[in-house]
């Protein structure tokens, strides 16, 4: 009797504390609505329908390794504002590393050459 007493005890016990650090165990944290690391605000134009505003609001969205490249935006210097992103990635760099690609690959196909180059302005 005392050992099935015991038993039910230990059972009941173990159950709790499961209970309660299984929240803590694997729940990763999402990074959804994080802007990450700023390293530049972005020049955004403000229109949600601009192609640059809704890969910036993909790229805060995303849940995990993203990143938002940019030509960065001189009043007098520029005509255009080249963007690309990269979401879901196995890293932060990796992310960065596709963003830039990403840019660089609509700069040269829209021959674009004023602007600057395309910098990294956030990843997280």
């Amino acid at each position: 009797m005392r050992q099935q007493l015991f038993q039910k005890t230990t059972v009941s016990v173990l159950a709790g504390l499961l209970i309660l650090a299984a929240p803590g165990i694997g729940a990763a944290e999402s990074l959804a609505g994080n802007k990450g690391d700023t390293r530049f605000w972005p020049a955004l134009s403000g229109n949600p329908k601009s192609d640059c505003t809704k890969a910036y609001n993909a790229y805060v969205a995303a849940s995990g390794h993203s990143a938002y490249a940019t030509t960065p935006y001189m009043r007098v210097t520029s005509l255009y504002i080249i963007c690309g992103t990269h979401l879901n990635a196995s890293s932060q760099k990796a992310a960065e590393e596709a963003a830039l690609k990403s840019c660089k690959a609509t700069r040269s196909r829209y021959k674009v050459t004023t602007g600057g180059a395309c910098e990294i302005a956030a990843s997280k």
